[in-house]
């Protein structure tokens, strides 16, 4: 490689072998899942108008103010590539006319960007798989999606991994809430961090979420969200709870688990390794594997009707840790040219058996009397060799009985 040769972007990864089945498996497991469950696909524009996520994310966050992609086009409107998907598929919704089909159950993955500092399972462009109920009002939105959630875990052979549940209320009750944290934080406000007290009156719950010390020698005796729920906040949640016991979801309440954009509503969750696990032992510091919650505010920020919603994302490339090596797929079925006269029957041969669902390959370079050898070593079930003996084409078959009976019939 010369000197000149350009390198990839820090933050990006070229993705290969066994990693890149893996994250294939991810996917591949996903749209298996989300098919079970009756998600529509959808396919989202990479990029934006910045407004569609700084209004529907929010102003003050980090991503919004230091991680987010924007630049001005020719036009000079200003554009920003996609930091999540829940935003742009909210605008969907509404400038698509997608409200006829609610509730709407969708389901989409590929590339997000983020300028933030790369680390284990964290890049620049990274990719998710993510789920959406759109117009469902119901605990049994919320349900399902955890189930799916929860089945796309099990299915790709994730174990260790707990369910983190909690609830935000209803309106009312995280207004009740959010006065009653500014006035117990506010009378530290001296001792709270910088960040904590610019957040105090904008976003009181995001002091919850602090990692500075100076916040959370505070945080543990904060006023917590079950002082403040209504009757109909705690019903939903009861609601919720019962929901995933029926569906064999386990579960465990984490009461500091919170969210702190004022759109998001009763249930927030996250799927987090447990103490010990394999998993966490894979991902370190960076624990959460898919997480989500109710954001029923969120169409009114881009100026449409209020309208019920919960969804969650996982990073593919966390997943794709956790499934272990895949390693690389096998043939089913290796052709083998041993006469070079004879490599149009092998073309037509390999036709054939991809169009009977096998994956076959060819292997016509290099020595014609090392290729068997060759195929052999590449480990193949089933090898079909094409040669010439005394003048006339042979062909021989490596398989078990039943296989070999099947190939003679298909090959002809």
């Amino acid at each position: 490689m010369s000197k000149n040769t350009p390198q990839a972007i820090r933050g990006t990864q070229d993705i290969f072998g066994a990693d890149a089945e893996a994250f294939a498996f991810v996917v591949e497991t996903f749209e298996r899942v989300r098919k079970l469950y009756r998600f529509r696909r959808v396919e989202m524009p990479v990029f934006e108008k910045t407004e569609v996520f700084s209004r529907a994310i929010g102003e003050t966050t980090d991503v919004v103010s230091k991680e987010m992609y924007s630049f001005e086009d020719r036009g000079g409107e200003s554009l920003t590539l996609r930091p999540e998907f829940t935003a742009g598929i909210a605008r969907a919704f509404l400038t698509n006319g997608w409200q006829q089909h609610a509730p709407l159950k969708v389901a989409t993955h590929g590339p997000l960007f983020r300028y933030e500092r790369p680390q284990k399972g964290r890049y620049r462009q990274f990719h998710q798989i993510d789920a959406e109920i759109i117009g469902a009002a119901e605990p049994q939105a919320d349900v399902e999606l955890l189930a799916m959630a929860d089945q796309v875990i099990r299915e790709l052979g994730i174990e260790g991994v707990t369910l983190h549940l909690n609830t935000l209320g209803d309106a009312d009750s995280r207004d009740g809430w959010r006065a009653g944290l500014i006035d117990y934080f506010g009378k530290v406000r001296g001792e709270l961090s910088e960040d904590s007290q610019e957040r105090l009156e904008k976003n009181p719950l995001r002091i919850l979420d602090s990692k500075d010390p100076r916040d959370r020698a505070f945080v543990a005796d904060a006023p917590k969200i079950d002082d403040f729920l209504t009757d109909e906040a705690k019903a939903f949640f009861e609601a919720v709870t019962s929901g995933l016991d029926a569906a064999g979801v386990k579960w465990t309440r984490a009461e500091s688990l919170v969210r702190g954009l004022d759109y998001y509503r009763h249930t927030a969750f996250e799927f987090i390794p447990d103490a010990g696990s394999e998993a966490a032992g894979k991902l370190g510091s960076q624990s959460t594997i898919l997480g989500g919650g109710r954001y029923d505010g969120l169409m009114e920020s881009l100026g449409g009707a209020p309208t019920p919603a919960v969804g969650w994302a996982a990073g593919i490339e966390r997943l794709a840790m956790l499934v272990g090596d895949k390693g690389e797929p096998k043939a089913d079925v290796i052709v083998v040219v041993e006469n070079d006269e004879l490599i149009g029957n092998a073309i037509a041969a390999l036709g054939k058996l991809r169009a009977a669902g096998h994956s076959a390959e060819l292997v016509a370079t290099g020595s014609p009397r090392k290729r068997w050898d060759k195929a052999v070593k590449a480990g193949a079930d089933t090898l079909v060799a094409f040669d010439v003996r005394d003048g006339t084409e042979h062909v021989r078959i490596k398989a078990s009985d039943d296989a070999k009976a099947q190939l003679e019939n298909l090959l002809g």
